[in-house]
């Protein structure tokens, strides 16, 4: 189930009682995203139900905040309503499902129920305002519902019918559910089939989808239509249909939908949001409609779903009649008013007389008395039933929910009574009996609910339901039965009621039906094989189902493995002024092994060797450490006994926080002819310093490399050498900084020349940051005369980035503020 579209300005929000008063209301996506994940990790089992009536006599003069009911048992458990007269910090009526004993429950106690809340209006009942959700309940969210119900003003509005003599009636119905494991579920090995992920607000794409897909013909057609290696799945249509279409044939888990939802241009947002299913169904044929055109499967939705009917005006006293032939690919039944489809099929071809201030012009006979209707002339292969389950109610100003029952038979003969529905020029060779194939279902109001879908896949006797997520085998009492909608009566014993009883309306019901033609079953349901796919497409998702095993080993291996990242040279090179600044380098940016965890780590250096072509010897590996300012530096060199370790013993010394990764620092040293050679031998004196220049003109920050300094050294005794790296003249006259930190301000500091390195606190792996000195003369001809002021700017910039919905991942344009 899924709550109201964000869109719905005056939708209910669902929450536990306490975060209005704590001042915390989760957003309505979050209420979407966790209605969905609480459905997926359920199954029903057995579940249990029962209705509650609860009669509030004297409501506009409760002084109390909060109000309960009765308490009512469901499923052996103790529940009772709670409402909030003037509302729970809002100007609205709130309302939620309480566990009545709650307090004093065992530790851990934990329940799952679905249930809807309602007032009732007193005057017109179809037009009582009801409400849906399902909630895990627990110690720490014991009540759940309805922050926002209905208006206040609305409620307490004796004409609106809702308070009458002063009393409000709240209906309530509880279903509570045995729990299972639903990730010990397998849905491929107890149905064959697999479901379709929810993205949020998406099952009523899903439903539609899995109903495309079981209609083998079209799912054959989906599969041929062109795609090339070079398309993308977020930006085909075709590709993205294909590949979730093989998932659904092939995969033994269930399918993600984002592919294809991309490739409509929806973002997240869009994913959230509750669309028309008609609608839905009516924009993806024409897309794929459109893709079809100039291939071999051209013309393929047209052969399946379009029929056609005779919209006619014939004059009754005069020879004139008007026709008009028009296509369509499904029919909108009326469900108000009528028992059957049957029923709405003799409404859909009623006729209607135009006489009086509404007669016809006809032309030259003028006006006339006229019969106007519509009949077919033929019917497609699959036809697709729209039960119009939505109303707009000129009374409320408002949709509402029809919810009354209607039927729909197993077999459909619209050939029956001699083919009243056809017309004349209808080919009556052609028997338009149909068998169903699929009912789709909402279970909910007008404003949210759930959608799912009933499906045969092979027209045989055995139904399957498609939930989302999970594929479970149905009974046709199921399919058909419970699915009519019907007011049942609620029973004489219930507490606080002593008139006769009231009725609860059932709130799920079919919404969408699709059979398929007799003479065309064999055609439709036909056997689709590996052949039918393209061969590059085949390969193509062949090599993504093979990667996302590979992913899937991976995880389930992973606590054999430990993760080494490798930082070098190259790697500050490549991130120092175009990827950071502060710093030495991004770790997620740099060579990453995956090593087993019992390995040595000397054999590691092996693999090293084989991979960047740096012989062990000459391989000398620093630990990272962070330090209390938060910075991350090499700490030192591994010593000789540390590398005959293995991996994993390793990783625990150099993380004393449990983390999967071991960083490393590759130190190489390079001789005259550029070629790696033995690492110099290190002493306690020795300093290993990393150094960065920048350059105030062009406002350029780069890693220019390192160096051994000994601690009793000052810095006078390495300017020659600095000036030899950044290609200045022996004597030029250099500023040095050392880089201390940069959160939460950026602390650059001057370095004392008269004093030692050792004095100045400098130790390994930290960083120096020098520049060409400037006069203060010259200070105004730059933005960013020096180090601290350049990276105090870089610090404090905001770069917004423009990047195009077709090409999410690339830069537009900076613009920089």
């Amino acid at each position: 189930m899924t709550t109201a579209p964000i869109e719905q300005e005056d939708d209910a929000m669902l929450v536990r009682h306490s975060e209005v008063a704590d001042d915390h209301q989760p957003t309505e996506v979050e209420m979407q995203r966790e209605g969905a994940n609480e459905l997926d990790s359920q199954s029903v089992d057995d579940p249990v139900t029962t209705k509650f009536g609860w009669r509030i006599e004297n409501f506009s003069r409760l002084n109390t905040k909060k109000y309960y009911s009765d308490v009512f048992v469901c499923g052996g458990h103790k529940w009772r309503i709670l409402v909030f007269p003037k509302g729970n910090n809002v100007d609205q009526l709130s309302m939620y499902l309480d566990v009545a004993d709650a307090p004093s429950l065992p530790y851990g106690w934990s329940r799952y129920a679905q249930f809807s809340l309602a007032i009732v209006n007193q005057i017109e009942h179809k037009i009582s305002v009801r409400k849906d959700s399902q909630h895990q309940f627990n110690a720490r969210e014991s009540d759940w519902g309805f922050t926002s119900f209905m208006p206040l003003g609305e409620c307490h509005d004796p004409s609106r019918g809702y308070l009458v003599n002063d009393t409000v009636v709240i209906e309530a119905e509880v279903t509570v559910r045995k729990m299972f494991d639903y990730g010990s579920y397998d849905s491929k090995e107890e149905t064959g089939y697999v479901g379709l992920k929810n993205q949020g607000a998406t099952c009523y794409m899903n439903s539609l989808l899995q109903t495309l897909f079981h209609i083998p013909y079209f799912r054959k057609a989906v599969y041929r239509m062109p795609t090339t290696e070079n398309d993308l799945p977020s930006t085909s249509i075709s590709l993205a249909l294909q590949s979730l279409f093989y998932k659904l044939q092939h995969s033994d888990g269930s399918v993600a939908t984002n592919e294809l939802t991309k490739s409509f241009g929806w973002d997240t947002y869009d994913s959230f949001m509750q669309h028309d299913v008609q609608e839905f169904n009516r924009v993806l044929c024409e897309k794929l409609e459109v893709k079809m055109k100039g291939t071999v499967v051209e013309g393929t939705i047209q052969k399946l779903f379009e029929g056609h009917h005779m919209n006619y005006i014939e004059c009754i006293n005069v020879d004139y009649k008007s026709t008009r032939k028009e296509s369509f690919c499904d029919i909108q039944l009326h469900v108000k008013g009528c028992r059957d489809v049957y029923a709405s099929f003799d409404k859909y071809v009623e006729v209607e007389t135009l006489e009086g201030d509404n007669k016809y012009e006809a032309e030259e006979y003028g006006l006339q008395d006229a019969k106007r209707g519509v009949l077919f002339i033929d019917f497609p292969p699959v036809l697709e039933l729209q039960l119009m389950r939505f109303e707009y109610d000129f009374m409320r100003e408002t949709m509402v929910k029809i919810n009354d029952r209607y039927e729909f038979p197993l077999e459909l003969d619209l050939d029956r009574d001699n083919g009243k529905y056809l017309s004349p020029d209808a080919d009556r060779s052609v028997r338009n009996l149909y068998t169903l194939h699929s009912v789709l279902v909402h279970s909910g109001g007008v404003h949210g609910g759930h959608y799912y879908a009933f499906i045969r896949p092979t027209v045989s006797e055995q139904w399957f339901k498609f939930d989302d997520e999970r594929v479970t085998k149905e009974d046709i009492k199921r399919v058909q039965e419970e699915q009519y909608g019907v007011e049942e009566e609620l029973p004489q014993a219930n507490p606080g009621f002593n008139d006769a009883p009231f009725k609860f309306t059932k709130y799920s019901n079919a919404y969408m039906l699709v059979y398929i033609r007799e003479s065309d079953k064999e055609q439709i349901i036909c056997d689709v094989n590996e052949e039918d796919i393209a061969e590059h497409l085949r390969e193509r998702l062949k090599r993504v189902q093979e990667d996302k095993e590979h992913k899937k080993k991976e995880k389930a291996e992973a606590h054999l493995y430990t993760i080494i990242k490798v930082a070098r040279d190259e790697d500050l090179v490549q991130q120092i002024g175009k990827d950071i600044y502060f710093d030495l380098v991004d770790h997620d940016k740099v060579k990453s092994f995956r090593i087993e965890k019992g390995m040595p780590f000397i054999v590691f250096k092996e693999e090293v060797e084989k991979e960047c072509g740096i012989p062990v010897q000459f391989q000398r590996f620093w630990l990272w450490a962070k330090r209390q300012n938060q910075t991350y530096r090499p700490d030192r060199p591994l010593l000789h006994h540390e590398e005959l370790q293995s991996v994993y013993q390793l990783r625990e010394v150099s993380n004393k926080v449990q983390n999967a990764e071991l960083k490393l620092f590759l130190e190489v040293e390079l001789g005259p002819d550029l070629q790696p050679v033995p690492p110099p031998h290190k002493t306690k004196e020795d300093i290993l310093l990393f150094f960065k220049l920048y350059d105030p003109e062009k406002e350029e920050l780069r890693y220019l490399g390192r160096l051994f300094v000994k601690g009793t050294d000052k810095p006078p005794e390495i300017l020659a050498k600095l000036n030899e790296m950044a290609g200045y003249a022996p004597d030029e006259e250099i500023e040095i900084y050392e880089e201390v930190k940069f959160e939460p301000f950026v602390m650059c500091e001057l370095i004392d020349r008269k004093i030692t390195f050792r004095v100045s606190q400098l130790r390994d792996g930290d960083i120096i940051c020098f520049q060409k000195a400037v006069s203060a003369k010259d200070a105004d001809k730059y933005r960013y005369p020096d180090v601290p002021s350049f990276l105090d700017y870089v610090l404090n910039r905001q770069v917004v980035h423009f990047r195009s919905l077709t090409r999410p991942k690339e830069d537009e344009f900076c613009l920089e503020l």
